[in-house]
């Protein structure tokens, strides 16, 4: 009943890890897309307006979308990346079962000599 319930301890201790990584990345992710929503929008008006009577309007607008569809990309990509990093839920449990199902398995084996 001990292992069960320093199970439980260790399960816990590595759901509030993990709830703790996702809050940090949450807040970090909210505060960094609203300054840059901010920036890149007035930087696209003041392009917009520089370019407004100009016949390079149109171009202007286009290399614009252009460029944001290449960090869209670029942001999937890193995103895909960070997700592989991320540390797997519970490792520190499956780490211990099965340390002990081999100190089990030896007992078990030894009895049976």
């Amino acid at each position: 009943m001990r292992h069960i319930g320093a199970y439980i301890d260790l399960a816990g201790l590595d759901l509030a890890r993990t709830q703790r990584e996702i809050t940090a990345q949450v807040v970090a992710l909210a505060i960094v897309a609203i300054c840059l929503l901010f920036a890149v929008f007035l930087t696209c008006l003041g392009i917009i307006a520089y370019f407004w009577d100009t016949s390079y309007r149109l171009p202007a607008i286009a290399w614009m979308a252009g460029g944001f569809v290449v960090v869209a990309i670029g942001a999937a990509v890193y995103r895909s990346r960070a997700a592989r990093a991320r540390s797997p839920l519970l490792s520190d449990v499956r780490r211990e079962w099965q340390e002990d199902r081999v100190i089990l398995e030896k007992i078990l084996s030894s009895d049976e000599d």
